[in-house]
């Protein structure tokens, strides 16, 4: 099973480390697309967390569940306004599967990557598809990994640099592994070190991982706010369509 990193303490202060992306600019556009393509059934997203997404999703009236391997993330998404509502189940969303059909499943910020194999990034995919109602949708939101900013030699990246808080990323371009270290400014002026391993992955071969579950892309953009995906991209969000069943072929 995935390894749990986001226990008591992290929860605790989870929502407020989100910055820009707890904000109605990054929270909006991606309600707006996933609520379209929800339409009049049922989302189901993995690795629901706080609710950052589900909640808004569940107020435009979308029926919305969630997977997740954390509790304690849960509980916090169980203490908002409407959290008591959804369907929430604890367990690894590579696997975990609740009553259907729906007709979107998604995965956003990076999520995809906290499954630390090729293995269960694949089960994810078919996981998915299990869960889909024919011609039902999968999407997920993910960074198109940077190592062109790698220097020759070099495995690190600093991906964020302020007074209270240096990231870097770790690659391991053999593996397609990823540690991502954060280092926090607590109270006292100490800083934390939290690392967390993931598995980076590209897109082609997300897409490869779909065609193997049954599904085909739709859509490609660089952002929620359906920007062009181009080669000089930093994040995609993907829109893979489960096949509509076997005398019907997606056009």
């Amino acid at each position: 099973m995935t390894e749990d990193h986001f226990g008591a303490e992290v929860a605790a202060r989870y929502d407020e480390t989100l910055g820009e992306m707890s904000t109605p600019a990054a929270i909006e556009p991606a309600v707006d697309l996933l609520a379209e393509l929800a339409g009049s059934g049922a989302a189901l997203e993995f690795g629901v967390g706080t609710g950052r997404i589900a909640l808004p999703l569940a107020a435009r009236g979308v029926r919305v569940a969630g997977i997740d391997l954390s509790e304690a993330m849960v509980q916090r998404l169980r203490a908002k306004p409407g959290g008591g509502e959804l369907e929430v189940m604890i367990g690894d969303f590579a696997t975990t599967r609740l009553a259907g059909p729906f007709t979107l499943v998604y995965l956003v910020f990076n999520t995809i990557n906290n499954l630390a194999s090729q293995d269960a990034q694949v089960a994810c995919f078919q996981n998915a598809a299990a869960h889909l109602a024919p011609g039902g949708h999968f999407v997920i939101e993910v960074s198109v990994p940077q190592l062109r900013r790698l220097a020759p030699g070099e495995s690190s990246v600093v991906f964020d640099l302020s007074d209270s808080h240096v990231g870097v990323d770790e690659y391991e371009p053999a593996t397609q592994g990823l540690v991502s270290h954060h280092f926090t400014r607590r109270e006292g002026g100490c800083f934390e070190l939290r690392s967390i391993p993931f598995r980076y992955v590209w897109p082609a071969e997300l897409d490869l991982m779909a065609r193997l579950a049954g599904m085909a892309l739709r859509e490609r953009w660089a952002d929620w706010n359906r920007q062009p995906f181009t080669a000089q991209s930093t994040s995609h969000v993907s829109v893979w369509q489960k096949s509509a069943g076997p005398d019907q072929v997606l056009t």
